[in-house]
This record gives structure tokens, C-alpha cells and sequence, in this order.
């Protein structure tokens, strides 16, 4: 049974645990008004928020919406980066909720402020609070000022609970949302090269430290060269704590020397051998697994209860592991004072690292507390995922350890961005369906094998740090998980289509193995599910004669999936010409709805074919529901096109028995500036609906319209990524020999 009933109070959700109502967004944990906003400076609202910049542009959309709600200009809010001793704990900044739950939040405790202010000047006034006006953040009222928040607040005490009585303003009174002519907070730095980012950091004495880390996760250390530490330069340190090995130095070119000296020196035994690279479908489905059924309904293909009669047609495809591959590799800053632990890192999730470095440092002699650790948000080079930059934190912390009083700062080189950081799980797709005579779907199903999507800090019992499995008393990293599919789904996030089957079945095999680290990667299991799905629907339209976009309109019942489809085509400038198009040209066509409850996105690729694929174009239309800041949506999407369109041509983890060997640019190459196709981004701004984030829309789509130009110029459909030359000769002679 729920836990939440129906609420009278402003239409909220009561929560039967304490009857409470349930609060927009992080506001219902993190309930206290003075956690979010403080009005201690004339003229200055100052927020505290719990989510993080990633270059996604989030520091400029909560900007937009204090200010909005509260009347205020923009220059007069100033945001505070997430903070384990100040503002609210929001968990991780992930899953493009960041609008909807920090947004969420921030909306509601400002309208809560609002009125109150309103209020008091209501009673200073002797006038209705209707009948006043907030301007520039002013309160006035019949002519007179009666001051701004800091005046009208000095007796208001803002360390109560959010009473949820407010309302947010409506559509019609919104001045500043939805425009495209806001300038990003954060954006003349990085253009203008200022320091900003953590690479960026220096505090005063402050030391250098490298890791030399074992090729595997299980290789152990078979030979220590003790006279090459012993020599050493004066002020060079190196340690090794089980197969955890650090070095430090007042300087990063000492550091640099000393670690690249001893990494030709130190010695590993290799562990258990990793999979074949080149036949990874066989041990996704060999390997041993946990399998459930995320959704079904109708009859069961697995339990044979399938008609025989009918089209009925079957496919697998296959994503690889994938990088993170930062511009910018993982860096962290730690500084132990013999009380007082202080980390500077570019998590995504500073309260869970924190919980995760009180349990990493259990062990030590005289463990550190949780409220002896303060962890500080910088802004690093995005990676919307899991990567190295909570393991680095504690790489940096446990050298600060070793080195009390000075501040030590730890840059990952290429290589162990490249090797070490988490990847995204290899995933292969089964797909079957029966179509009735008339070319109705009427029976699908959907099969999955891969690793968990989620290894992140402060989710297990065990720290999820990667020193901590290295170190003499290891703990041994937790088996990457999936999150449930009502909370957004790990590999079978988007294996539900968002079309109109009677009988549907979902089955996911998670593998309970991993030889490699994996987690969470932009778009989790969305990436490959997409691919399939709207790969597989081109199939079975093109087999039954039918138009695709007909084939898929067929199936839909979602007026906002129908909405961005007709968008797209409507929008394009070329899509209407694609029959003038000379021979080698294609196009695609795809849509999802990211996680079944977030962004609707369509996306139409042009393609050129010959020995490689060359994307020349694509448009896409996305439904973010009310629309905060237009630039920030056009340049998630944007920016999620992009790397999509790098994944699905280039990108692919590669690796022999013993190592990771794509360790550097030219053995995983990304998409280079010259090879970038022009996007356009059409967004459909739905004022009265709630917003929801753009950030991980696009990936699946793009994939899938990419897949379906290539075969459109082709002919021949190629079902495993990335669609690299190998892959079509591959497909190309299968076709032949079929």
C-alpha cells in the first residue's frame, strides 16, 4: 500500500508516515526554509543548493527561477555551490531531475517567502497583500517603498518548515522564464579561460601526489622496487598500502617524474583474465545473472503463450563498454589538519562520498568521524555519470592523511582516466514481435543482458571507492546495481516502448560478475534499449511496406510523443527534400520518452555512406514541459546529440586478457570538431506543465536515427555500435551471405 493519500492542502500529497504533505522536489527532505535562502545583505538573496554544475547550466536555471518567483534581478540572487556544511542534502545531481527536484524545491520555499514578505509589509502598510507590488525586489505599496526582503524579513524566522501553503506564480505573471537572451552564470569564465574548474585549485603549501594503480582490479603487486623509493629526490615521497601506491612531492613535475620513473619499475601479477573483447555477446549471455521482468502484461513469450500465426520477426543488438573519456581527467584536493578533514572534489554526490569516506576510513587507527569531514563542490569537466572523481577524493584524502597541515592535490593523468574510471555496461538486446495481417504489433518482447548501470558511493555497506578495494585491508567493491524501474530503471531504463502493445514482456538478465568496473553513464541502459527498440520498429515497418513515421504514429497513443514526432518533421529543412537526395545519403528517424516519465524527444538524422559514416545533419524536437531557461534546454540537447552521435560511430572500450588497452586518444578516439554535424533543436515550451530535464533525452534517439539513416543509405542494417567500417563490412557480408 502507498504512502501517500490525496491532501486538500494546495493539492498536495499527504504522507501517511507523519502527515506531512509531501513537498515539491528536495524540499519534502530537506523541509527547512533557512536550509535555501538567506536575505542577510541588502539587495542579495543567497541560495543553497544541493545539486551540482556540470556544464548542464543548472546554476543559471535555479538563478531563473528565484528570481522569477521571488521578484528579484537576476544580479541581485547569488547561489551558493553544494556544501556538505551548509544547504540542503539532494543526494546526487543525476537522471535529469535536477530542474524538477532542486527547481521544484527552490519554486515553493521561494513562494513561501514571497508571502510571508508580503505580509509583513501588509501589516507595516495597513494594506491587503494583494493589492501591492514587488518590483526589482521592492515592496511597494500606494507609492510608498516599504524596503526589500533583508527589511521586511529581519523579524521573520526562517528556520521553520516549509508550511506548503504558497502557490508559485502562475504562467501569465512570468517575466523571465523560457527566454533565450539569459546569459549563463558560469560561462565567461570557462570562455575566457579564468580559473574555475578544480584542475584550476591552489591553496597555500600545497602538495602534489600520483597513484600507480594495478592494470585489473584483481592484479596483485609482484614486485616492489624498494632502492628505486630509497633513492628518491629529497622532498619525494612514496608508500605502498597493499596495492594502493602513492607518491607526493611539492611539485606536480617531481610528482610527474617520480611516478613515471617507478611505474617501469613496479612489478604486477595479473588477476583473472578479462572476457574476449571480440566475442562479449557470448559472455553477456553466459555469464552467470540475476533475472527478473521489469514489465509485462498480456501473454508471455517466454512462457510460450505466443500465436504461431503471424509475421513474426526477431533481432539482437549490441552496444560495447563505454569511457566517460573527460576532457578534463578526474582531480581532487584534501587537507587534514589532525581534527578536521576538508575535500575539494567535482562529485556528483557530496554527502554520499562523505558517507563513503567515513566507511573507507574505518580502518585507519583513529578513524575519522563524518562530522569531521567537510567536502567542498568545484566544478570539474562534466561527465554526466560515474566517473573518477569520488574515487580521486579519496586518493587525495588518504595521502592528506600521511601529510598533515598541507593541502594535497591529486590529478588522474589520461591513462588512468581512461583505465580506471567506471564505464558503461556492454549491453545486448533480444528483440521479438508478431505482427497480425493487417501490420499491427501485437506482441512484443524486449531481453536484455548487462551489468548494473549503478556503482556510486554511499548505496552499499561498503565504501564504493576504488583505494578502498587496493589498500592492505581491501573491502571488495559492491556489485554494480540497477536502480527500479519506478525510480527511472539501470539497464532496463526505456526497455518499456512507449508504444500501444496488448502483450508486452520485459526480461533483464544482470550479470553478477563484473570484470570491469561498471556504473552510471549518461542515460544508463536508455542508450542501447533506444537503439533497439527504434531500430527494431523501422525493421517491422519496412518489412510490412509501411511508412516509418506512419508505422510508428500507428502505435502511439501519447499525444506529446505524436506532438515532438510532427515537430520534427514539420521543423526540418531537409526532411521533406530526402527524396532529391544523391545516392550514399540517408535518412532516420526515432523518438522516446527519456525514463517513460521524463523529456519527449525526436530526432531525424541525414547521414553520408560510403567507407564510414559521415552525419551531416539532425533535428531534433524535444517536450520539456515548461521551458526555465530556453538556452540551457537547446544546448543540453545539443550537447547530448553530440556525444551521442560520437558514441554511436567511434566510441568502444578495448581491452585484451590482462588490461584496459584504450588507454590514450588514438586508441578511443571521440568525435572531432570537423566531424561534428549541424544540429538544430526544436523545443516546445508547455508553460503550464512542470519541468523536467533535458540532459539525457536525446542520447537513445539520436543512436537509433543514426542506425536507421545508415541503413536507408545503405541497405543494410547494422545492429551492433558503434557504426564504426568494421561494423558495416561486417554487416554488409552477413547480408551477402544470407
Amino acid at each position: 500500500m502507498s504512502d501517500l493519500s490525496a491532501s486538500p492542502v494546495r493539492g498536495f500529497v499527504i504522507d501517511r508516515k507523519d502527515g506531512r504533505p509531501q513537498l515539491p522536489g528536495s524540499l519534502h527532505t530537506n523541509r527547512r526554509l533557512s536550509q535555501w535562502l538567506t536575505f542577510s545583505e541588502p539587495g542579495i538573496v543567497d541560495v543553497f543548493i544541493g545539486k551540482v554544475e556540470l556544464g548542464q547550466g543548472i546554476l543559471t536555471a535555479l538563478r531563473l527561477l528565484v528570481a522569477e518567483e521571488l521578484d528579484v534581478p537576476l544580479s541581485a540572487v547569488r547561489l551558493h555551490s553544494a556544501n556538505t556544511a551548509r544547504g540542503p542534502d539532494e543526494g546526487m545531481t543525476s537522471g535529469s531531475l535536477s530542474v524538477q527536484d532542486s527547481g521544484g524545491a527552490l519554486r515553493q520555499a521561494c513562494a513561501e517567502v514571497r508571502a510571508m514578505a508580503l505580509a509583513r509589509a501588509a501589516a507595516l502598510s495597513g494594506q491587503a497583500p494583494e493589492s501591492m507590488e514587488v518590483r526589482e525586489g521592492r515592496f511597494l505599496a500606494g507609492g510608498r517603498d516599504l524596503g526589500d526582503y533583508s527589511h521586511l524579513l529581519q523579524a521573520v524566522d526562517l528556520d521553520i518548515e516549509c508550511p506548503g501553503t504558497a502557490r508559485p506564480k502562475p504562467a501569465s505573471q512570468r517575466r523571465l522564464l523560457g527566454r533565450a537572451d539569459v546569459q549563463r552564470v558560469d560561462l565567461a569564465d570557462k570562455v575566457f579561460g579564468r580559473p574555475r574548474f578544480i584542475q584550476d585549485l591552489r591553496l597555500p603549501g600545497m602538495l602534489h601526489g600520483r597513484v600507480l594503480r594495478p592494470p585489473t582490479m584483481d592484479a596483485t603487486l609482484a614486485h616492489w622496487p624498494a632502492e628505486d623509493v630509497a633513492a628518491l629526490p629529497a622532498g619525494v615521497r612514496c608508500w605502498a598500502d597493499g596495492r594502493f601506491i602513492a607518491v607526493v612531492a611539492a611539485s606536480e613535475r617531481a610528482a610527474d617524474a617520480a611516478a613515471t620513473r617507478l611505474g617501469t619499475r613496479i612489478q604486477w601479477q595479473a588477476g583473472a583474465p578479462l572476457p574476449d573483447m571480440h566475442a562479449l555477446e557470448d559472455f553477456l549471455t553466459s555469464a552467470p545473472n540475476d533475472t527478473t521482468v521489469p514489465a509485462e502484461r498480456g501473454q508471455s513469450r517466454s512462457r510460450g503463450e505466443w500465436p504461431s500465426d503471424g509475421l513474426q520477426h526477431q533481432a539482437v543488438f549490441f552496444k560495447p563498454y563505454l569511457a566517460h573519456a573527460s576532457i578534463g581527467t578526474s582531480c581532487a584536493l584534501a587537507r587534514w589538519d589532525g581534527q578536521q578533514l576538508e575535500v575539494w572534489t567535482h562529485s556528483q554526490g557530496i554527502h554520499n562520498l562523505r558517507d563513503d569516506l567515513v566507511k573507507a576510513l574505518a580502518q585507519e587507527s583513529k578513524p575519522v568521524a563524518k562530522e569531521q569531514i567537510t567536502l567542498h563542490h568545484v566544478e570539474g569537466a562534466g561527465c554526466y555519470g560515474h566517473n573518477g572523481a569520488d574515487d580521486v577524493a579519496l586518493d587525495a584524502v588518504l595521502m592528506a592523511l600521511r601529510c598533515p597541515g598541507q593541502p594535497v592535490r591529486v590529478l588522474w593523468s589520461r591513462a588512468d582516466e581512461l583505465t580506471h574510471s567506471p564505464v558503461g555496461s556492454a549491453h545486448r538486446v533480444a528483440m521479438q514481435a508478431r505482427l497480425d495481417a493487417s501490420g499491427q504489433i501485437t506482441h512484443w518482447q524486449h531481453e536484455l543482458w548487462a551489468n548494473g548501470y549503478s556503482s556510486r558511493p554511499g548505496r552499499a555497506p561498503l565504501p564504493a571507492l576504488l583505494a578502498a578495494s587496493e589498500r592492505a585491508q581491501a573491502t571488495a567493491l559492491p556489485l554494480p546495481i540497477n536502480p527500479p524501474l519506478a525510480a527511472g530503471g539501470g539497464a532496463d531504463r526505456n526497455a518499456v516502448p512507449g508504444y500501444a502493445f496488448e502483450h508486452l514482456e520485459v526480461l533483464m538478465h544482470r550479470l553478477t560478475v563484473a570484470p570491469l568496473r561498471t556504473s552510471a553513464m549518461r542515460a544508463l541502459g536508455a542508450f542501447a534499449n533506444v537503439f533497439a527498440i527504434e531500430s527494431f520498429m523501422d525493421e517491422l515497418a519496412l518489412q510490412t511496406g509501411q511508412d516509418p513515421l506512419a508505422f510508428r504514429r500507428r502505435h502511439l497513443q501519447d499525444p506529446r510523443a505524436l506532438a515532438v514526432l510532427e515537430a520534427v518533421v514539420q521543423r526540418s529543412e531537409w526532411w521533406g527534400r530526402r527524396a532529391e537526395e544523391p545516392e550514399g545519403v540517408g535518412h532516420g528517424l526515432a523518438w522516446a520518452r527519456y525514463k517513460n516519465s521524463g523529456a519527449w524527444c525526436a530526432v531525424i538524422a541525414r547521414v553520408q555512406v560510403d567507407e564510414q559514416v559521415r552525419v551531416l545533419d539532425l533535428d531534433v524536437a524535444v517536450d520539456v514541459g515548461m521551458v526555465v531557461d530556453l538556452d540551457g534546454v537547446i544546448n543540453q540537447i545539443e550537447g547530448g546529440a553530440i556525444q551521442s552521435t560520437s558514441w554511436a560511430l567511434k566510441e568502444q572500450l578495448t581491452f585484451d586478457r590482462e588490461a584496459i588497452t584504450s588507454n590514450e586518444w588514438l586508441s578511443y578516439p571521440v568525435l572531432r570538431f570537423s566531424e561534428v554535424p549541424r544540429v538544430r533543436v526544436h523545443v516546445i515550451d508547455r508553460p503550464d506543465e512542470p519541468p523536467i530535464g533535458a540532459g539525457e533525452a536525446a542520447q537513445g534517439p539520436v543512436a537509433a536515427a543514426l542506425a536507421n539513416a545508415v541503413h536507408d543509405a545503405l541497405g543494410v542494417r547494422v545492429r551492433e555500435l558503434p557504426l564504426s567500417p568494421d561494423a558495416l563490412l561486417r554487416a554488409v557480408h552477413a547480408a551477402e551471405a544470407a
